[in-house]
């Protein structure tokens, strides 16, 4: 071991100083802490001196300086933590430090780092240059083992920082940070042992020497290489030339190892004394790092004892810093059946339990439960219909529930429930005649009522009993901690779920709205397919967006949204337009969550999605079903990415969670979208000529004649009957992708090689996802459902893309539509109930209600859409006859990739290629960029915790437009 490296625990050696002088002031004694920081310096003190006699009794020339410089660099290095140790301390001067410090701080990260870099790189140039060994670079394989050595430590420390913050925030920091840090340099010192050893016992065995002293080992370490692989052999020669040159184990002194034992020891039962604050430390979920740690920066060379060291010693409890907020569980419900409806009470009550309105003054937390039921009544005598009566007759199944009696109100009417443990539930009645109808027309009704009614009233009539700044002020920050929970009638969750969600919200205040991980409940093929589909699109699309930018989509079924985000201008305000034109049908009513965080990015508010919030919901079991679901996101999909992309550098500059390279994400995305009817037919065309060896062009038509065969049955006939073609032309779809996968497979192993066209692209598709899954070990079961997926892809890109564009004309809603419950006794509505005060304050009935006719019809014109119908059409068209033209013009333009077998037989045989034409490269950048991307840009695991850090005064935008106002001067 060098000077360096037995010296490196001794960097704690002022922070333990600090330590020791705060436990002085009469504010901060504490017996124990007094102790363990006065122990920790007194074993520093004691590793230094016995380094320092274990170097005067060393023999080698220099030593002394060495060693002076060693002990004074340690000094220096301690330095670097100044400030978590420093702010225990009383004193103006260093408070004003500290906050100069905080204005500057990234611009002195630069410019210290760009110095470090240099006085680095010149002091190892010089050293290196004048030492014996100053041909050490002019080795190649010497300059190999340096670079590689490099890389390994620079990625192995940035890695081990990450993981070190990951398990900070996940709540697992004593036993996944604190013990292996601490444990870090024993065990890598146990490691240099090993291998000393194990060399020591093949020397032995190599020069037939059973008992060679260690003596004569370590006089011939410098010239001997080993067993195995020749770099290995030079840096493991290295570590045994340190072990008994910087040891005294080439002389057999024993004084030497006690000495050096002594100085670790003790340097390491120090620095494990001066961070015991590091085992006491309590985080909130998801802290900032800012929060975590002091420096942005970490030391690489000593990872293990600087990311201790960087720990914040000044931690706040975490309920001092909690303010109250109250959460509104908002679910809307229409024709739900019997189970459906017990799942999301099942969850309300659950709630109810794991947080009782006693409690929510020590908890800072408060809930209450509101369920709007979209067209509840029937008849002229106002009945509640089926369907309601199912609800009310759930809900009584539950004991120890008291009921308001129904009240009527201007929208129809209202029940009130007291859950076992003292909190609210509102179940609304809606009816038609008197309000809109449909989910969108729910979520505003019960946002206007909670956030426009309920929040502000109490405000509002102390106007002119109270100053009007401050009102302002309490307003404002309850709006800030008002948070609404958008579920569906069959969402069933977990309280832990909630309040991951929770966490985020409150942590980040710029975070508008924030989505779990839906699964998909139900059984049978389509359920399967998917679950496959859910998991793939959380796993990769969902984080990806999270992590290069933000979330567009936060799902109606299951999203926290903060309540001064959906109060901001020209949001709610927004949300409420009537949908007047073709393309506002699509937008607005298709899909309302997708829109309603369209109106949250164009205000600069961020969306995020937490994958270890868990819900689940009900997800289609029928073919026509899912056709009639997709068939309403779809196009809505669509229409509102179009929408941020076309107003894509106001959002950029508005939002700091959208940058320009995020818009360049989301447009390569959209191309492929749009292209994916055209890939497919190419993929079809390519399984035609794989496996039954039809001529490329007579493929390609084969593959296109039953996509424009099924444009013309969707133009000509009626939904039923497309539906029924499309199921046809699925199962036959699905037959010719499983003979394509056995014929890739079958090829694969005939030919010995897999870097052909179509292996090259089952091999990355199945790699990437199965990494994936494995990343996700909890859900890795739905990789089997796979291959249902792939063999289902036409009739999910290409066939179901027909069917949603041909019928966007038809904004209905698809599903649940013709379900029958079970006939049940109704409940009487009292005549003679009073309404309550905020129905009489909200009144939601509109004059105009007529105009918009969702009663009469569930279509518009399709005149609008067919052009858009064009515009998509074509495009797809372009893309196949540009594929067609480069078929033609074959192997004359084509790429060559080197034929790697699986057998050792390319060595051989180095100038083996095989030519991938333009149209196949075409086809498999078109399907590969968006997944590579979202792959690539995810990291898989650190979507649930991890996010771009930014101060809260100051956001990144501003703070590189004064980096560039500082260097242009």
């Amino acid at each position: 071991m060098s000077c360096g490296d037995r010296t490196l625990f001794g960097i704690c050696i002022l922070p333990a100083a600090f330590q020791v002088a705060h436990q002085c002031l009469p504010m901060g004694f504490k017996l124990w802490t007094f102790i363990a920081s006065l122990l920790s310096v007194f074993l520093v003190l004691v590793g230094y001196i016995t380094f320092f006699i274990h170097s005067i009794n060393s023999l080698s020339p220099g030593i002394m300086v060495y060693t002076g410089i060693a002990i004074a660099c340690t000094l220096l290095v301690s330095l670097n933590w100044w400030e978590n140790f420093t702010t225990i301390l009383p004193g103006k001067h260093l408070k004003s430090i500290q906050g100069s410090l905080q204005k500057s701080r990234n611009m002195t990260y630069l410019l210290s780092s760009c110095v470090r870099i240099i006085v680095t790189g010149a002091v190892v140039g010089g050293y290196t240059y004048a030492t014996e060994d100053g041909l050490f670079f002019t080795m190649p394989y010497r300059l190999d083992i340096t670079l590689s050595l490099f890389v390994i430590q620079v990625v192995a420390s940035a890695l081990c920082r990450w993981f070190s913050v990951i398990a900070s925030k996940m709540h697992v920091f004593r036993r996944c940070f604190a013990f292996p840090m601490v444990l870090m340099s024993p065990a890598v010192l146990a490691f240099f042992i090993i291998v000393f050893s194990d060399r020591y016992n093949h020397f032995q065995q190599d020069i037939d020497c059973s008992n060679c002293s260690l003596s004569l080992y370590c006089q011939q370490s410098s010239s001997y290489i080993g067993h195995g692989v020749k770099q290995a052999g030079e840096l493991f020669r290295d570590i045994s030339n340190n072990l008994c040159n910087k040891t005294g184990m080439a002389d057999q002194q024993r004084v030497s190892l006690v000495l050096i034992g002594v100085s670790s020891l003790s340097f390491w039962a120090g620095l494990v004394l001066s961070t015991i604050y590091v085992w006491l430390t309590k985080f909130q979920r998801i802290e900032r790092t800012s929060k975590l740690f002091v420096r942005r920066l970490y030391e690489a060379a000593f990872i293990d004892q600087s990311m201790l060291l960087n720990v914040r010693l000044c931690q706040t409890q975490p309920e001092e810093t909690l303010e109250h907020v109250t959460i509104y569980l908002c679910a809307t419900m229409w024709h739900e059946t019997f189970d459906e409806m017990l799942k999301i009470l099942t969850s309300l009550f659950r709630l109810d339990k794991y947080q009782p309105k006693q409690q929510s003054r020590r908890n800072k937390m408060s809930f209450e439960a509101h369920i709007v039921f979209d067209d509840a009544f029937e008849g002229k005598q106002r009945k509640l219909n089926r369907y309601a009566v199912n609800l009310v007759e759930v809900i009584q199944e539950w004991k120890n529930i008291r009921t308001i009696p129904m009240v009527r109100t201007p929208y129809g009417g209202r029940l009130c429930y007291s859950l076992p443990r003292g909190n609210d539930l509102y179940v609304h009645f809606k009816d038609t005649s008197k309000i809109r109808q449909k989910k969108r027309w729910s979520q505003i009704m019960y946002m206007y009522y909670l956030l426009g009614w309920k929040l502000t009233k109490k405000y509002f009539d102390n106007i002119e009993n109270g100053d009007l700044k401050t009102l302002e002020e309490r307003l404002l920050k309850e709006k800030h901690n008002t948070y609404v929970l958008a579920l569906d009638g069959d969402t069933d969750f977990q309280p832990s779920a909630l309040m991951l969600l929770v966490d985020r919200l409150r942590m980040y205040p710029q975070v508008g709205a924030a989505c779990g991980r839906i699964h998909p409940t139900g059984i049978g093929p389509m359920v399967w397919y998917q679950k496959f589909e859910y998991a793939v699109g959380h796993w990769l699309q969902k984080t990806a967006e999270h992590v290069f930018g933000c979330v567009l989509c936060s799902p109606g079924c299951f999203s926290l949204f903060r309540g001064s985000a959906l109060m901001d201008d020209n949001v709610i305000r927004r949300y409420t337009t009537k949908a007047t034109e073709a393309a506002h049908y699509v937008q607005y009513d298709q899909g309302e969550d997708r829109w309603l965080c369209t109106l949250l990015l164009q205000q600069g508010w961020r969306v995020e999605y937490n994958a270890a919030s868990d819900a689940y919901t009900n997800s289609p079991q029928e073919f026509k079903e899912f056709y009639n679901q997709r068939r309403r996101w779809g196009p809505s999909t669509l229409a509102n990415t179009l929408d941020i992309l076309n107003m894509g550098r106001q959002i950029a500059r508005r939002n700091p969670s959208i940058s320009r390279p995020y818009i360049v994400y989301q447009i390569i995305s959209m191309a492929s979208s749009i292209l994916s009817p055209a890939s497919i037919c190419l993929m079809i065309a390519g399984a035609f000529r794989y496996v039954f060896e039809v001529d490329p062009n007579g493929s390609l038509c084969l593959a296109v004649l039953p996509a424009v065969l099924y444009i013309v049955v969707c133009y000509t006939t009626k939904a039923e009957i497309q539906i029924a073609v499309a199921a046809i032309l699925s199962v036959l779809y699905a037959f010719l992708m499983l003979a394509t996968i056995i014929s890739i497979i079958g090829d694969i192993i005939s030919e010995q090689t897999f870097f052909t066209p179509t292996a090259i692209f089952l091999f990355s598709m199945t790699t990437m996802y199965t990494v994936t899954a494995v990343l996700h070990p909890q859900e890795f079961y739905i990789l089997i459902y796979g291959l249902l997926y792939l063999i289902t892809v036409p009739s999910a890109y290409l066939l179901l893309n027909i069917y949603a564009m041909v019928n966007m004309n038809n904004v209905s809603w698809g599903t649940r539509e013709k379900q029958t419950p079970e006939i049940s006794k109704p409940i009487h509505v009292s005549k003679n109930s009073k309404v309550s005060d905020a129905s009489e304050t909200q009144q939601l009935i509109e004059d105009s209600l007529t105009e918009n006719g969702w009663s009469a019809s569930s279509s518009v014109t399709p005149f609008p859409f067919f052009q858009a119908n064009l515009v998509y059409f074509f495009i797809n068209s372009l893309w196949i006859v540009a594929m067609f033209f480069l078929q033609i013009v074959g192997n004359a333009v084509s790429i060559q990739i080197p034929k790697v077998y699986l057998t050792e037989a390319w060595l051989q045989t180095p100038s083996l290629w095989t030519q991938l034409d333009l149209s196949s490269f075409c086809l498999l950048l078109d399907s590969w960029l968006p997944s590579l991307l979202q792959w690539s840009t995810t990291g898989n695991i650190r979507h649930g915790v991890w996010r771009v850090q930014r101060s809260t005064d100051v956001t990144f935008r501003a703070k590189r437009r004064e980096i560039r106002k500082w260097i242009t001067g």
